[in-house]
């Protein structure tokens, strides 16, 4: 109807002149804008309304729980999503197999303080980290050698051999951006255990990610550079972490490390995909996504079962308001972001093969907090024609709280961007979300209804906003 409508208009421009012509386009732009304004606003009442996401969240952390890839949990938690998509109304959903590599955690890993001449023995909160290697049953033992960095750890290497490493890099608070801290120290967990056996450490242990100081150990991957031999490597809790550093001051520190781990190799799982084909553009692709696996402890509900049931909601918003996209819109739970990336990399492979063109892809991987906005990126040219239509939809976003800034995207939907189109992350609050990420607390309690619908309507007031481009 837009666009007949312009034609009228521009054949008034021909007849009437310019100036009654731009009169009319700005008329039209004003109309266009209140109709948008209007659907937005529907899109939030019927989000906050039905909440209709953290009864999906519910299942997927409290029924189903961690669902590290390959395990019955992670496929489980495929069955369910791709019945939930069955009943949304799409014209297809699909399951797309990809290869994991099963790591198995085990019983219950252990690191104790030993013989310490000033507080004798003291069991610390731990988590084995993902990748870690088993210790035996015996457990080992071992002298506690701290570092602060990598680079410390490289110009002390002789002294190495047969320690204990541990890294206490904390976050750095000052940091107004959670992530930005996270960044800042994260490269102690992913690097540290491959270094430290590399240089003949028994064991690694890492101070927790997150800038809160509590009793919670975090899990997280690590990377095993080729020809190291992995060693137990634990995360331990901020607390406990404050105390072993403090404890180091005093005198030298002996620990007892026992780990179960054990990679399980190879196993097929499946990202789970659904579509509603476009009525003028089928060719082009709008996404929205999370990943479907977690860590194998907690219930993954920030991380990132709320990314994947706000994904799934945003369809249902769309169709329970009786919108008919003119893209097709397309709902990907990935699998295996945590320790892989195994369905992002095989979607964006297998898309390619297909020809396929995703004009815009969103992923929320961030919680299920407060949104404030999204970031993007994408090819320059790209960016740079679509940019005015940003600015253009702050006036509509902003009286929720949203706003679209420069620098986004995500992992899952990383491997896109050759396809040239413009990549979103959604950006909630992030200063509690590292107090729940990668732990035994990321569960339902964590998330609020309220908070994780908002994030849904946000990314379905993306979606039609984009949509709606011409």
């Amino acid at each position: 109807m837009i666009q007949r409508h312009i034609r009228i208009y521009i054949l008034f421009a021909h007849v009437l002149g310019l100036n009654f012509f731009s009169y009319l386009l700005t008329t039209l732009q004003a109309q266009n804008s209140e109709q948008q304004a209007f659907f937005i606003k529907s899109i939030y009442d019927e989000a906050l309304e039905k909440q209709q996401s953290y009864e999906w969240l519910y299942f997927l952390s409290e029924k189903i729980g961690g669902r590290i890839a390959g395990s019955p949990q992670s496929l489980a938690a495929v069955e369910f999503t791709h019945q939930v998509m069955d009943t949304l109304g799409m014209d297809t959903v699909w399951n797309q197999a990809c290869e994991v590599n099963y790591w198995y955690r085990g019983a219950r890993e252990r690191v104790r303080i030993i013989g310490n001449p000033h507080i004798g023995d003291l069991e610390l909160r731990a988590l084995a980290l993902g990748g870690s290697g088993g210790s035996g049953p015996g457990g080992v033992s071992g002298e506690v050698i701290e570092f602060k960095s990598l680079d410390e750890a490289r110009a002390n290497s002789s002294k190495i051999k047969d320690k204990i490493v541990y890294f206490s890099r904390p976050f750095d608070n000052k940091f107004l951006k959670t992530f930005h801290a996270y960044g800042s120290a994260v490269d102690q967990r992913v690097h540290g255990p491959s270094l430290a056996s590399k240089l003949g450490a028994k064991a690694c242990i890492v101070r927790s990610m997150t800038g809160r100081l509590d009793s919670f150990p975090h899990t997280g991957g690590t990377l095993w550079e080729d020809g190291v031999n992995p060693i137990p490597a634990l995360g331990i809790s901020t607390l406990d972490a404050e105390k072993l550093s403090a404890l180091l001051k005093k005198s030298p520190v002996r620990l007892f490390v026992e780990t179960h781990c054990e990679n399980r190799g190879k196993k097929t799982s499946y990202s789970v995909i659904g579509e509603i084909r476009g009525s003028e553009k089928p060719d082009e692709i709008i996404l929205v996504g999370g990943h479907l696996d977690s860590w194998d402890v907690g219930g993954g509900a920030h991380d990132d079962g709320s990314g994947c049931v706000q994904s799934m909601e945003v369809i249902k918003i769309l169709k329970s308001l009786g919108y008919k996209p003119r893209r097709t819109l397309r709902c990907v739970m990935f699998q295996n972001e945590e320790n892989g990336l195994a369905g992002g990399k095989t979607y964006a492979e297998e898309s390619g093969k297909r020809g396929e063109f995703h004009f815009a892809a969103i992923e929320s991987d961030a919680g299920g907090f407060t949104p404030q906005g999204f970031g993007y990126d994408g090819d320059t040219s790209r960016i740079n024609q679509y940019t005015p239509y940003f600015r253009e939809w702050d006036d509509l976003l902003s009286p929720y709280g949203l706003h679209i800034t420069k620098g986004g995207g995500g992992a899952d939907i990383g491997p896109l961007r050759s396809q040239k189109g413009i990549l979103f992350g959604l950006s909630p609050d992030s200063q509690r979300y590292f107090d729940y990420h990668h732990t035994e607390n990321d569960r339902i309690h964590a998330v609020h209804p309220r908070e994780l619908a908002q994030g849904s309507a946000a990314m379905a007031s993306l979606v039609y906003l984009l949509d709606q481009i011409p």
